[in-house]
């Protein structure tokens, strides 16, 4: 009798084990959800929106839908967002959403698609957003360098650190209206990036914060669409050169055959 008590007890203990962890895993992703989009506007100043996220809390596996990072307010008016992640796969160590840093073994964004626009040798969208974030990262990094300044009361309480042990983008492209050279018409184009490749981040034993970590990546996705897009509005303008220079060039000709024929028409003339 008591061994069969025992047993039931047990397999009742399992199903409520396993309905627990089915109960956090089912909302574990809509409280990561709620507070990416809660902390996310503050870093960068603009709206952050998600459509949903997964976690598999035993296996550690989890995914982003639909992340939407949106344009500053002064440019909406040619595209409202600036960052759009179709999908994005995570991996983590399911024991360490318990301690004190999360080791989120892998991150990989496939196919962005950003919106630029602006100047790449000056002011542009993706830059104003970094600013905002290296605003907001200012105070950590003010810390960083004098580890005398008296901690704030949002510093003592500040959330979980990271550790990223590899981040990939892969298979992102750019949209953007450049000009080639003065006087050439905007034109669109949609310019490939190369794969953006980090590790390591945040292995010491202090992590990294969401911040700083927001501030990496989005450095990193900045320089590299700032070249890309130069790249392609230096192409333009060469192009747009050696087009002009070209016409001027079979204008002169034109013109030198013309006047060589005029010239014969006047001497045939003169020789009457």
């Amino acid at each position: 009798m008591k061994k069969k008590i025992l047993i039931g007890t047990g397999l009742a203990l399992l199903v409520v084990i396993v309905i627990a962890v089915v109960v956090v895993g089912f909302f574990l992703g809509n409280i990561v959800k709620a507070g990416m989009e809660t902390v996310g506007p503050k870093v960068t100043q603009t709206t952050l929106t998600i459509g949903a996220i997964h976690v598999g809390i035993l296996t550690g596996s989890g995914g982003v839908d639909n992340l939407v990072l949106g344009n500053p307010d002064e440019y909406k008016a040619k595209s409202p967002t600036a960052i759009n992640v179709g999908k994005a796969a995570v991996r983590l160590v399911p024991g360490s959403l318990l301690s004190d840093k999360i080791v989120i073994k892998s991150i990989e964004l496939r196919s962005p698609e950003i919106s630029f626009d602006g100047n790449p040798f000056g002011a542009n969208n993706l830059q104003k957003i970094m600013g905002n974030v290296n605003a907001f990262t200012g105070g950590a990094q003010a810390k960083a360098a004098n580890p005398n300044t008296p901690a704030t009361p949002a510093e003592k309480k500040a959330g979980k650190k990271l550790e990223v042990d590899d981040f990939l983008i892969t298979g992102a492209k750019v949209h953007a209206n450049v000009i080639g050279i003065p006087g050439v018409a905007i034109k669109e184009i949609t310019v490939p990036l190369p794969d953006i490749h980090l590790t390591g981040l945040g292995t010491g034993p202090d992590g990294i914060t969401a911040g700083d970590l927001t501030q990496k990546i989005l450095g990193e996705i900045t320089v590299a669409t700032v070249r890309a897009v130069g790249d392609a509005a230096t192409q333009l303008g060469k192009d747009a050169t050696d087009a002009a220079t070209g016409a001027v060039r079979d204008a002169g000709k034109n013109l030198g055959d013309r006047a060589t024929k005029l010239g014969k028409s006047f001497g045939g003339l003169l020789g009457k």
